[in-house]
């Protein structure tokens, strides 16, 4: 499941459940059209994302190369932190504890460097 809104300057998506092959496609859909319309920050909420493979993790490395540090992502649920740790994505892609974390977050700063967020 997927939910969009504009919260401040920030769009976030809101994706929940299993992300895999058979159900990405909205998601790398949104991230692609945020990039195409030069999007301010984009907030990916992944607090309720159940599992993800690896066609996941190729759309938000895709979007990361498209949006640049534009694109945050908040609040990964223990099964992606894990995930993005053991990968080593989380010291190429932007984790934030919160949603309003990311929004918030100083998109210059080192991974890790925002006010106590999550490090890599």
């Amino acid at each position: 499941m997927l939910v969009v809104w504009q919260e401040r300057d920030a769009l976030v998506v809101a994706v929940s459940g299993h992300l895999d092959l058979d159900n990405i496609a909205p998601l790398g859909e949104t991230l692609r059209k945020a990039a195409e319309d030069g999007a301010g920050p984009v907030v990916v909420d992944l607090s309720a994302v159940t599992f993800a493979d690896s066609t996941t993790v190729n759309v938000l490395l895709q979007a990361h190369a498209a949006l640049g540090p534009a694109l945050r992502l908040a609040a990964p649920s223990d099964f992606l932190e894990r995930l993005f740790t053991l990968t080593g994505l989380d010291t190429v892609l932007p984790l934030h504890e919160s949603v309003a974390k990311a929004i918030d977050a100083d998109p210059s700063a080192p991974l890790g460097a925002d006010g106590g967020d999550r490090e890599g």
